[in-house]
C-alpha cells in the first residue's frame, strides 16, 4: 500500500544517514611524510625532508654556451706566438675552451672593423695581451675600447700585461686587476681559464 511504501523508504533514508564510515583501508597508497620547518617568521612551514645541493653557476649557467667563443684574445699581430701559446693552453682537452684569434679567425676579405666587432660581441670574455707593441696597434686600441663598451666595469674583461711597467699600463683599465704573465706564464693561463669558468 502507499502507506507501506512510505514507511519503507522512511526507514531506507534513516539507515543510511546513521551509516558509519568503514575504516581506512591498510592499503590505501603511501603519503610521503614532511617535517615542518621554521621560517624566519617562527610560522611553521611544509617542507620537503631533503633538497638538492645547487649546481655550481658555472655548470648550470648557458650564457656562456649561447656565445660562438668562450674568449676573445685581443693581441697585437707582433705578438701572435704569445697569443697562440695562451689560446693552444686554453683549447687543449683538458681545458676544452673556444678561442678566437684574429690572425686565425677573422673571415679573409672581410672589413676588418666588422670582423673585429663581431668576436667582441660573439665572445664571452676578453683577454687583452697588452704589450708595448699592443699599446702601438691603433686595432688593438679599437678592440680594447669596444671591449669596455661592451663590457663595462665587468669581470668578463681579462688584462694581461707582458714586458709592461706599470706606467705604461692604459688608463682605460687602471679599475682592472690584471695578470703579469712575463713572471709565470702558465700559471696566468690557468688563472685566465679559471676566470672564464666563473664568469657569468
Amino acid at each position: 500500500s502507499p502507506e507501506n511504501d512510505v514507511k519503507s523508504m522512511y526507514g531506507w533514508f534513516r539507515r543510511l544517514l546513521v551509516k558509519k564510515e568503514s575504516p581506512q583501508s591498510s592499503s590505501s597508497p603511501h603519503v610521503p611524510v614532511r617535517t615542518p620547518s621554521t621560517s624566519v617568521d617562527g610560522a611553521s612551514s611544509s617542507v620537503p625532508t631533503s633538497t638538492p645541493n645547487p649546481t655550481p653557476p658555472f655548470l648550470s649557467s648557458m650564457i656562456r654556451w649561447s656565445q660562438t667563443y668562450d674568449l676573445c684574445v685581443c693581441h697585437s699581430p707582433v705578438d701572435i706566438e704569445e697569443a697562440i701559446r695562451l689560446a693552444s693552453y686554453l683549447e687543449k682537452p683538458a681545458c676544452g675552451l673556444r678561442c678566437y684569434l684574429r690572425q686565425r679567425d677573422a673571415s679573409v676579405g672581410g672589413a676588418i672593423p666588422t670582423e673585429l666587432c663581431q668576436a667582441v660581441q660573439s665572445s664571452h670574455c676578453w683577454a687583452l695581451l697588452i704589450t708595448p707593441n699592443f699599446l702601438l696597434d691603433d686595432w688593438c686600441q679599437y678592440m680594447m675600447h669596444q671591449v669596455l663598451s661592451e663590457g663595462p666595469m665587468s669581470n668578463r674583461i681579462i688584462p694581461l700585461v707582458l714586458n709592461l711597467s706599470y706606467s705604461q699600463y692604459p688608463k682605460e683599465l687602471r679599475f682592472y686587476y690584471y695578470k703579469d704573465l712575463s713572471k709565470n706564464p702558465e700559471r696566468g693561463y690557468t688563472q685566465v681559464y679559471k676566470t672564464v669558468l666563473k664568469c657569468e
